[in-house]
């Protein structure tokens, strides 16, 4: 593999919150998930479980992003422009069309620091997203569905899953995925004070 390439991968790559409404194939979406578990992962535990979520359920779970708009604009009016802002309450209130929505749970273990078992899922998070970008579709990665993770967990129906009913199975993120709509400029990379040599 050319390195350049990698590299060209890794600056090109943004968050997208506005996507064509074409439907993302199954094949695509199914290559997205063996990049994602390609990743490593704690003990090679590969304690990632993804529930992919399309067409008519997609379509009802826009109630539970609105919901979680209320919990957090409050927050974001002080972090946002209010252009963006009003930007960032239409792609809750849609979530930008998005055809395909992935959400990504950690199966933790007592065997296991619970922050190793939830970087391990982060690390396969970030292998889709790259997947994503080099496949042509856009994606944004959230944590919105923690506000109000008993809601969402009872709408997948994964408090019926002997993990969760066990307490080893965490919500950590919604990945929302499609053919991107917009080209967002990247936000500057902030490295300064991020690095100490020793």
């Amino acid at each position: 593999m050319d390195k350049n390439s990698f590299y060209q991968l890794l600056k090109a790559r943004r968050s997208i919150r506005k996507y064509k409404s074409d439907p993302v194939p199954r094949e695509v979406v199914e290559r997205l998930l063996e990049a994602a578990m390609e990743a490593p992962s704690g003990k090679n535990r590969q304690n990632w479980k993804f529930i992919v979520v399309t067409g008519e359920k997609r379509d009802q779970y826009l109630q539970y992003s609105q919901k979680a708009w209320e919990k957090l604009k409050d927050i974001l009016k002080v972090r946002l422009k209010p252009s963006l802002y009003d930007f960032t309450e239409r792609f809750f209130y849609t979530l930008g069309q998005a055809p395909v929505l992935i959400f990504c749970y950690a199966v933790k273990s007592p065997e296991e620091k619970d922050l190793t078992s939830i970087g391990s899922v982060y690390m396969a998070v970030e292998n889709l997203n790259l997947a994503a970008f080099a496949e042509g579709l856009g994606c944004c990665t959230m944590g919105a569905p923690l506000e109000m993770k008993e809601d969402v967990n009872q709408f997948l129906g994964v408090t019926d899953w002997k993990e969760f009913q066990s307490q080893q199975l965490e919500l950590l993120c919604l990945v929302t995925i499609g053919y991107p709509d917009h080209q967002p400029p990247k936000a500057p990379r902030q490295t300064e004070g991020r690095v100490t040599w020793l």
